[in-house]
């Protein structure tokens, strides 16, 4: 060892005495020989060699700061980590070397290179694999270390070399020592002298655990690893080193981004560490414990935006929040509360920290200490439902996502929430003011415009539910109704979801007609989820429940004596009370017209998959029965009894799929009953004039009965493949009778034609056998049909001519009795006629011969041009005088011609005639329904007469204009019917309909269904659209439609008038959501070019009463098509409808942001300010009323741009100091306005005080001082603005009197434009414009799609 030590110190001397060593530049490195000899003589464990080792430096003149200097600048200059390693494993070592001169070894360089060399060993450590392998047998780490993925490097080392292990175990040692070393150097050095040393101490610490490799991370090395940064960290935070305060900042301020890393073992060490050592380290230091309560408060200020990453960071946060003392929790807890009140990244951070914070805390809300009205977490609450109404909508779904989870959570304690229905203002008892507040908030939230709001609103309802008592509020079920046709499917997932669950609740009501109104037509909804959720709460909320009900009925004796109505009234209650959970109110509802096609889709796809059970069919009959019996029992007409209302249809639907559960027994006592009632009630078709019944209740329960019996027919039918032979022809036989007689309801006829086919089928013995029985009854049933129609015809004949020949007329009488037969004749008539297009459907073979001639004479009956004028004949068609048959002539038409297409080829233009001059509405709705049908089998055929269809979509007739419309869009929808010609354009007045139900439908047609199927309509046919609804034919693709005059004025809202103007902006508005930021900038620049340039050259009359040029203002100020720029007051954040991850969601939408602001500042300049200023001379020299309306258009296109005014409107001084003027006087009378409003709600929240808040002098003194306060700022504000609008004023004032003028386009530069040939006149005259450059703006293409 003499030698080594004797190598050392002359190698040392060779150096202090080199020129590198004496210029100061540069401390040369140790060689690697020499840093050898030095680690062996420090590890030898002799400390009297090292101490001869310090004597012979001193002997030598060599100072332990230059030994350090060249050690430091080994570690620096290291070729390799392992050299550098070892060096800082010498200096080390000399430091914790017995009698070792700590002060003059230790060097601030000297320790910084000490963690360079750290932080450069663990960064080579990567590839070091690579390196020794030389063949590239292992990729490099993967950065990403989870969970039994750790050590695969290290361990696929072991299988390349042998020395590359040695190599790697090695380094491995020497780091790990090294990091023991220099906790042991902790103790030893002073670092309070050197700050920035703690600082590069820490942060390289810090920095460890996520800067080390796969090979490093196996668990024990791991966490060996982490361990040794601990007490790294412990140390540093010890008083010796320097202000603890600043320590533990330093300390946290490192670990900061580790804490905010997503869910790893980095993170874990880091918040372990600040958890638990820093906490309990406060509690002895006060500097430790201030720098930890302020920490949760720093994360806040570094949380990401992502919402990934967010989330991680507020999970760090509540850990860190946990662990800290009540009274450091309040602190923040006022923090987070102050938060909500900040710029928009705060308060969504402040509403996911609510939330935990609240659920984290016992009783937070104050409830065992009796403190609730000042306990933080009811401020916590009211700071929440007032995010809910942030101008943020992320933070609105945010926030009431938030609200799901803590109702959730308060759920389960009763005074808890009690507390939380006072807050929500819901429940019993409570201010009728305050519970107005989360009901009207949901109705606002639940028709969001940004889906993510609306979702999250309907979870809160969904939860909200449990604590509503007595009656769901109206408009917020009509929320939830309309949510449950969203274009999207998660929200109509979570619609259906509250709606269930209110009706879960309130099972009887509003609730119950709302769900069946909304949640069964969802069984044709694209996404399969959605029909089977369907089918399931149907099956669970309907079926089961009229199961129960049917099984727990049983009729009660009751004989008491009461009057006839008494006892019907009586009967109502009984049956209430004779079937609970109000089965009675859901079949009631279940027959309701506009429900009753979902529950038969329903129905049917329950019984395709087997899920129907024979007990709901069970169930309904014993209802049926048990009702029956009731009225017996209460010795009530038989006749006036009706089944409970929806029980015989829904029997008709299941029995379809358990025809084993009907009893045929049960069946045939109540057709029998059923046929009885009719024969005595005599009921006839309500298509017949006159008064039939004395008494209106006999009409209404023969009515009933009827839609029983058509119904008790479809349950026979289904089931008739049971009935034995003998029944089935029995039934069979008596069918036929039935309808012989021709006496029977419409709807009637068609029960009893398609039982009498089911049964003819079911019961022969093969195909060819039934369908020649059916043809047999079906000519017995024609040819019986015939006569009666006939017999008819000639009867008004022979009336008609004896009524015109007799003189004097004959006596009344006799004319009363033929009335009477002529009545019943036409009764009997109509129904033949209807019976013979119900024969036509089921056997389209048979022959009709002699009945289409008698057709044929109905429905020309109205042409009457008799030819000869020498005999005046009374003649009176079968359209004045048997208008029934007329109407049910065109009907049976309709259906033979969908039967025979050669006869529809003939009759169809007369189809067409008649609707168009038909002037009963009845006829015309069925006329459009023949239509429809005819354009499904005829497309052909009836292209050519679509124009003339669209017309009924202006019929005077609400039926006729809904049923037209809901017809069309089908038929659009499949493709039989294209959106082009006068079609769309029709469509448009749908969406200001007078009817209510009309504008729903066709918001969900433009809205969803039209954005999907024709994206490009809209923006296509604008323009066009402009000028067809104010009757303009200046516009080329107008002036090519082939429509009268009338049918313009008929689909147009021409008018300059308030109210049409308003119809017309809906519609426009309408249109404009449905385009995309590039269609919208398109339609800017053709609104401009071909309505406003072509007012400007001449082109479109501004004088003409129609409005298209203000509605061109109108439409370039509203905000619909005003694109989001990056210009302006900073605005909410991109956000998505749906909420992700938000991955360079951020930097995408700023770059288009950027270059929308481009797209729109370029086309202001070169398109739009031309136009704006050629056309404001042309108004102001025919002084039009328009003028006002540009300046207005223009000071809000230009509001973004008030510090580029100057540029943009260079080409028009005089304009520029007019819309600065304008701008001014806007914003002064705007902030006038604010403050008004704002003085007058404060007074009146002062004058609504109670009498006791006079015993509180500090709170109104406050109050008053606010007000005063308000009041005057309000009017200091307002003398301001009117100041700085009067020096304007005086401007342009002042610039009038010297005469300056505008001066004319042509003498300007910009933007550059080229003046006219023609002589200059009169200012605003058609000379002095550049028609060169307006006409080519207005001929200008705008990339028009076509719509195929």
């Amino acid at each position: 060892m003499e030698e080594t030590l004797l190598r050392i110190v002359a190698d040392l001397e060779e150096l202090h005495a080199s020129p590198t060593a004496s210029s100061l530049l540069q401390t040369p490195p140790v060689s690697e020989s020499t840093l050898s000899d030095l680690h062996r003589l420090v590890d030898a464990d002799n400390s009297e060699l090292v101490d001869r080792f310090f004597e012979e430096l001193a002997s030598k003149n060599l100072p332990l700061s230059f030994l350090a200097q060249c050690i430091g600048s080994t570690m620096d200059s290291g070729s390799a980590a392992r050299l550098s390693l070892l060096a800082s494993d010498v200096y080390l070592s000399l430091l914790l070397s017995p009698n070792a001169p700590v002060l003059s070894l230790f060097a601030p360089v000297a320790f910084a290179s000490l963690l360079h060399s750290i932080r450069k060993s663990v960064k080579s450590r990567q590839t070091i694999p690579e390196e020794d392998s030389g063949s590239g047998a292992r990729a490099p780490a993967n950065p990403k270390r989870k969970g039994g993925r750790r050590g695969s490097g290290s361990r696929n080392l072991h299988h390349i070399r042998n020395d590359g292990v040695e190599q790697s175990e090695i380094d491995e040692r020497f780091f790990f020592t090294v990091l023991e070393k220099l906790v042991l150097v902790m103790d030893l050095i002073h670092l309070d002298r050197f700050p920035d040393s703690l600082k590069s101490l820490v942060h390289t610490v810090a920095e460890l655990p996520i800067m080390v490799p796969d090979s490093f991370c196996n668990p024990s090395v791991y966490r060996q690893l982490t361990n040794l940064c601990s007490q790294l960290l412990r140390a540093a935070l010890r008083p010796e080193h320097g202000d603890q305060a600043n320590s533990a900042a330093e300390v946290l301020k490192y670990l900061s981004p580790l804490i905010m890393l997503a869910k790893s073992e980095v993170r874990m060490f880091s918040l372990s560490f600040v958890t638990n050592f820093m906490v309990d380290a406060g509690k002895e230091c006060e500097g430790i414990m201030k720098a930890v309560v302020n920490f949760p408060k720093y994360l806040v200020q570094k949380a990401p935006e992502k919402s990934e990453l967010r989330a991680s960071a507020v999970e760090s946060i509540m850990e860190i929040f946990r662990a800290l003392e009540y009274r450091y929790q309040i602190s923040f807890v006022e923090y987070v509360v102050k938060m909500t009140e900040g710029k928009s990244s705060f308060r969504l951070l402040a509403v996911d920290l609510i939330v935990p914070i609240m659920m984290s805390v016992e009783d937070v809300l104050g409830v065992q200490a009796n403190e609730v009205n000042d306990s933080w977490g009811l401020r916590c609450l009211q700071a929440l439902i007032k995010r809910c109404s942030d101008s943020n909508s992320t933070i609105r779904a945010r926030t009431l996502s938030n609200l799901v989870h803590l109702v959730g959570f308060f759920a389960n304690d009763d005074r808890s929430c009690k507390i939380l229905k006072e807050v929500l203002g819901i429940g019993d008892g409570v201010n009728q003011k305050t519970g107005a507040t989360i009901n009207n908030l949901l109705k606002i939230r639940c028709t969001d415009e940004k889906a993510a709001v609306r979702k999250a609103a309907l979870h809160l309802v969904t939860k909200l539910t449990s604590f509503f008592s007595g009656c769901f509020d109206g408009v917020l079920l009509k929320s939830m109704g309309m949510a449950c046709c969203d274009p999207l499917v998660s929200i109509r997932k979570a619609a259906v979801s509250a709606l269930s669950e209110a009706f879960r609740k309130f099972p009887d009501g509003i609730v119950a007609t709302e769900w069946l109104h909304s949640v069964p037509r969802l069984i044709i909804d694209n996404e399969s989820s959605i029909q089977e959720e369907c089918e399931n709460l149907f099956l669970e909320l309907v079926l089961e429940k009229i199961s129960r009900s049917g099984s727990a009925g049983s009729p009660h004796n009751y004989s008491a004596p009461y009057k006839l109505h008494d006892k019907e009234k009586d009967f109502e209650r009984q049956i209430e009370l004779l079937f609970p959970d109000e089965a009675l109110g859901l079949l009631r509802e279940i027959c309701n017209v506009e429900v009753v096609p979902w529950i038969k889709k329903i129905c049917k796809s329950l019984g395709k998959k087997n899920r129907l059970r024979p007990v709901v069919a069970t169930a309904l009959q014993d209802m049926i029965r048990a009702s029956e019996s009731l009225w017996l029992s209460l010795s009530l007409p038989i006749e006036k009894w009706t089944a409970p209302q929806g029980a015989w249809f829904l029997l008709s639907e299941v029995s379809a799929f358990l025809p084993n559960a009907v009893d045929w027994e049960f069946l045939h006592h109540h057709w029998l009953l059923l046929d009885k009632t009719r024969l005595g009630c005599e009921i006839k078709t309500p298509l017949t004039h006159g008064d039939w019944y004395e008494d209106d209740d006999v009409e209404l329960y023969s009515v009933t009965w009827a839609g029983d019996r058509v119904f008790l027919l479809q349950t026979m039918s289904n089931i008739s493949l049971e009935l034995p032979p003998d029944l089935a022809a029995d039934l069979a036989h008596n069918l036929l009778k039935r309808i012989e007689g021709f006496d029977m309801h419409p709807t009637e006829v068609n029960a009893h034609v398609k039982v009498l086919r089911t049964v003819c089928k079911q019961k022969a013995l093969s195909a060819g056998e039934a369908d020649a029985l059916i043809l047999r009854w079906v000519r017995q049933l024609l040819s019986e049909a015939t006569q009666v129609i006939e017999k008819y015809i000639s009867e008004n004949t022979q009336a008609n001519e004896e009524g015109s020949f007799f003189t004097p007329p004959r006596s009344g009488n006799r004319r009363g009795r033929r009335s009477v037969t002529t009545s019943e004749l036409l009764s009997q008539a109509t129904i033949a006629a209807y019976t013979v297009g119900s024969l036509v459907i089921v056997c389209p073979s048979a022959d009709l011969s002699t009945l289409i001639p008698l057709l044929h004479k109905i429905i020309t009956s109205g042409d009457l041009n008799p030819k000869s004028k020498l005999l005046q004949v009374s003649q009176v068609s079968l359209k004045q005088t048997a208008v029934p048959l007329y109407i049910q002539g065109w009907l049976t038409m309709g259906k033979i011609c969908l039967a025979d297409g050669k006869i529809a080829k003939r009759y169809i233009p007369l189809f067409v005639q008649e609707l168009e001059r038909s002037d009963s509405a009845a006829l015309r709705n069925n006329l459009v329904v023949m239509m429809a049908d005819f354009c499904v089998r005829y497309t052909a055929l009836i292209d050519c007469h679509i124009a003339k269809i669209t017309r009924c979509l202006g019929d005077p007739c609400e039926l006729v204009r809904r049923q037209t419309f809901i017809l069309l869009s089908r038929l659009l929808q499949r493709d039989y019917v294209k959106w082009r010609g006068v079609l769309f354009l029709r469509f448009l007045l749908s969406l200001v309909d007078e009817s209510e139900k009309i504008r729903e439908l066709a918001d969900f047609l433009f809205g969803n269904i039209l954005r999907a199927k024709a994206p490009l309509l809209a923006y296509n046919s604008f323009v066009e659209a402009i000028f067809v609804l104010n009757d303009c034919h200046a516009h080329s693709g107008h002036c090519s439609s082939q429509s009268s005059q009338s049918e313009s004025r008929l689909f147009s809202i021409r008018g300059v008038d308030e109210i049409s103007r308003t119809k017309r902006m809906r519609i426009y508005t309408c249109l404009l959501k449905q385009m995309t930021p590039e269609h919208l900038l398109a339609t800017f620049a053709k609104i401009c070019a071909e309505i406003l340039a072509a007012a400007s050259d001449g082109i479109l009359n501004i004088e003409d009463a129609t409005g298209q040029e203000q509605d061109a203002f109108q439409i370039l100020a509203c905000k619909e098509i005003r694109l989001p720029t990056s210009r302006g007051s900073t605005s909410e954040s991109p956000e998505m409808d749906e909420e992700g991850d938000g991955s360079g969601g951020t930097s995408t939408a700023a770059a288009k942001g950027r270059a929308i602001s481009q797209a729109v500042r370029k086309s202001l300049i070169q398109n739009t300010i031309p136009i704006f200023i050629e056309l404001k001379k042309l108004l102001e020299s025919k002084n039009s009323p328009l003028t006002g309306s540009l300046m207005d258009c223009l000071r809000l296109l230009l509001r973004d741009y008030k510090n580029e005014i100057d540029d943009i409107l260079v080409a028009d001084k005089q304009l520029q100091r007019e819309l600065l003027y304008d701008m001014q006087k806007h914003e002064s009378a705007k902030a006038r306005s604010e403050a008004a409003q704002a003085v007058a709600v404060t007074e009146q929240s002062r004058n609504n005080h109670t009498p006791q808040a006079s015993n509180a002098p500090s709170g109104a003194s406050r109050q008053n001082k606010s007000s005063n306060e308000l009041q005057s700022n309000s009017r200091v504000a307002s003398a301001r603005a009117d100041a700085a609008a009067e020096a304007t004023a005086r401007s342009v004032l002042r610039e009038v009197s010297r005469g300056n003028c505008t001066p004319p386009l042509s003498s300007l530069k910009v933007p550059k434009v080229r003046s006219g040939n023609r002589a200059t006149g009169t200012r605003g005259a058609p000379s002095n414009r550049p028609r060169e450059v307006l006409e080519s703006l207005r001929r200008q293409p705008f990339g028009s799609d076509d719509e195929g």
